[in-house]
């Protein structure tokens, strides 16, 4: 069968969030339509709860994810349900659960982030279930839940089975994307200079956004049957993770190029072929997304050869003796490149890994009581958050009793819920978008009270619930827009009498913002509180990624992968707290010129590690391996004790002057890889006793 072009289909264009808010919006329109005609709309509304809080855990995920976090968030949405439902005659007496329930499903957090929307399932089950009118039947609401949750859950995993294939195509996608965005922010970098005065926020933040794409990529493709599908897109997520080692390594040695015009060139030459490689990129994104194969058998190109042609260098000029080292990365780079659209062309590539090593790097599932227990502690961010959360909501359950205008007393309650979040930077910025998407919601609720009809209100409320559920982590505010219409309707829906209640939807968002605000200075969970740890994390995982680096005898890959993997990650946590830290108050902010240091040296230090693995599988191509052995040695000591805060200092590395161009080999790294070898070992050296320096500032300041 013959496909149509890609302009006659352009619902590959679809992001998976956008498929997975259909898909979402689809499954309750049908399980609200079934009801409603074998039960009545009522029931239809009761179900329709159920199946919204069960529906936050179901994102584009592998089918056996997506039943472990929808099951859960079904089982707690239920407890909460029938807590309600049991206390609902005594309403002093049901705003004693709403601090239990809200702690229970915080501490869920402790299985870390994968657990995100499950612990919000029970705190709206608990929302909703308030909004449900008395009833002669006592579990009415906990019985229609549970229902609702069930047919969601079965849903849930049929669709989540049928979309497979094309989350894996897309997380792919979004993963090529982020790398070309990685280079285009490079070649920025390079292209505005080297000093310290260059801001490094972009690179930095995109350094995370790619770290978070490939841990997706991973979980989803490198659990899937083994397949010539397969075996393409894992060869290509793995050059993809190579590409971004090699690029970390393209800012060693540029402040040796000075910022005169034959710098100048240089380091424009290389950040327009690190855009070029950011293009190639993105066209291999678009091919993966519109299963396009193409038609040229030629593959794209970046000429290395000719990028150091003609570049103003005077003659016995040392930096001259730089120009290989920089063209063998962008060779390299390039090598990857056409690999990856080698892959797309039907090529094939010898896989590093196995299956069963790759799935090594796969989140782990399930959840293990054994991660509650590090939990149990004043000190844990987690159990702070829990209890705060709990303070937070019940405060505003009672105030809301007391309130004018309290015909909806859930609503503070929810406003509150979805604006406090565990850190000061996540909850002003989920103020302010939450207040702006309730403003907006509510123009258009007045819009819809005036023209819509009931059938017109349950379709809007259907492509409400899609639309907030799709863009909960891309644009909030859009989400906060969609969920001020879903929480007006809902209310109109369930208890038709109760009308449109904008004013007060209104002022609670107000009210529930203000609090929420108040209740992040409640057992603070300031950036400082975790710093020795991310530190100590940090220094930890560099030094161990640098054990498996620093020596001849091989080893499985994946060790070195998993080491490789678990330093950037810790480096991507320090950035994240450093960027959040810069709205808490000035007293408890990190020390930013501290650890701004230790990232940039950490970086540094992975770089020249980079480069050393090139440079170690070159001189086993050449046989000569056992000749660095001495070296690698030596290195490896030095770096091992510097990175140890509690040890004595290591040896420094000589000699002192490691910036200066002298200590570039007269050889070229074809003839005779040692001499640079040498140097690049002593420079890592150097980076690690800079990382302690910085890391104990850190952590004194």
């Amino acid at each position: 069968m013959v496909r149509p072009p890609a302009w006659l289909r352009p619902w590959r264009l679809l992001p998976a969030y956008a498929i997975n808010g259909m898909t979402v919006a689809l499954g309750i329109g049908l399980i609200q339509l079934a009801v409603s005609l074998a039960a009545g709309p009522h029931a239809a509304q009761l179900v329709v709860s159920g199946a919204v809080c069960a529906s936050l855990a179901d994102t584009p995920n592998r089918v056996t994810s997506t039943w472990q976090r929808v099951s859960a968030a079904a089982l707690l949405s239920f407890a909460a349900a029938l807590a309600v439902d049991l206390l609902r005659p005594y309403p002093v007496a049901l705003g004693l659960v709403v601090a239990p329930i809200t702690f229970v499903a915080m501490m869920t957090m402790a299985w870390g982030a994968r657990s995100g929307a499950v612990s919000f399932a029970p705190i709206l089950s608990l929302i909703f279930s308030m909004a449900v009118p008395p009833s002669d039947h006592a579990l009415q609401t906990a019985s229609w839940n549970a229902c609702g949750s069930i047919a969601y859950l079965a849903w849930a995993v049929l669709t989540s089975a049928v979309c497979q294939r094309r989350y894996r195509s897309l997380i792919l996608v979004e993963t090529l994307r982020g790398a070309a965005e990685l280079f285009r922010s490079r070649a920025g970098v390079l292209e505005l200079g080297t000093g310290p005065s260059v801001p490094l926020r972009a690179w930095i933040k995109g350094e995370s956004t790619l770290a978070d794409r490939v841990q997706a990529a991973r979980d989803l493709l490198f659990v899937a049957k083994e397949s010539p599908r397969w075996h393409r897109d894992a060869a290509i997520l793995l050059r993809i993770v190579d590409m971004r080692d090699v690029l970390l390594a393209s800012r060693l040695d540029a402040e040796l190029l000075g910022v005169d015009a034959t710098g100048r060139a240089i380091l424009d030459r290389v950040a327009h072929a690190l855009r070029r490689i950011g293009a190639q990129l993105d066209r291999a994104a678009e091919e993966i997304r519109d299963g396009t194969v193409p038609a040229e058998t030629s593959l794209p190109r970046v000429d290395v050869a000719a990028w150091s042609a003609g570049v103003p260098i005077a003659k016995g000029d040392a930096r001259a003796r730089l120009l290989p080292a920089l063209q063998t990365r962008l060779r390299q780079l390039a090598e990857d490149l056409q690999g990856i659209h080698r892959l797309l062309r039907g090529g094939q590539d010898a896989l590093p890994l196995s299956r069963d090593q790759m799935l090594r790097f796969v989140t782990a599932q399930g959840w293990p009581l054994r991660a509650l227990r590090p939990h149990w502690r004043l000190d844990s961010l987690v159990l702070r958050h829990a209890i705060r959360m709990a303070l937070a909501l019940s405060a505003a359950y009672y105030l809301a009793l007391v309130l004018p205008w309290g015909s909806h007393p859930y609503w503070l309650v929810l406003s509150v819920a979805v604006v406090l979040r565990g850190t000061l930077g996540d909850t002003l910025a989920r103020r302010n978008a939450r207040v702006l998407g309730t403003v907006l919601g509510c123009l258009v609720v007045v819009a819809l009270a005036r023209w819509g009809s009931s059938v017109s209100l349950s379709a809007v409320f259907l492509g409400a619930l899609g639309v907030a559920h799709a863009f909960v982590l891309q644009r909030y505010w859009l989400t906060a827009t969609a969920a001020s219409v879903m929480a007006l309707l809902q209310s109109h829906l369930v208890n038709p009498g109760s009308g449109f209640a904008v004013a007060e939807r209104v002022a609670d968002t107000l009210l529930g913002a203000l609090l929420a605000w108040s209740f992040s200075y409640v057992l603070p969970s300031w950036e400082r509180r975790g710093i020795r740890e991310a530190i100590d994390r940090v220094i930890r995982n560099l030094r161990d990624y640098g054990s498996h680096v620093l020596r001849v005898d091989a080893e499985e890959p994946v060790e070195q992968r998993l080491a490789r993997r678990e330093a950037y990650d810790a480096l991507s946590g320090l950035a994240v707290a450093l960027r959040r830290s810069r709205v808490e108050p000035k007293g408890v902010r990190l020390p930013v010129k501290e650890i701004a240091k230790l990232l940039d040296h950490g970086e540094r230090l992975m770089a020249h590690l980079s480069m050393v693995r090139v440079m170690l599988a070159q001189l086993s191509d050449q046989g000569q391996a056992p000749n660095a052995a001495a070296a690698l040695a030596d290195a490896a000591a030095a770096l091992s004790a510097w990175l140890d805060l509690q040890g004595p200092e290591g040896p420094a590395a000589e000699p002192s002057d490691l910036d200066g161009l002298e200590l570039i080999p007269v050889q070229l790294p074809a003839g005779d890889v040692i001499p640079w070898l040498s140097r690049r070992l002593l420079l890592l050296v150097h980076e690690a006793r800079q990382i302690r320096a910085a890391a104990r500032a850190a952590q004194a300041g």
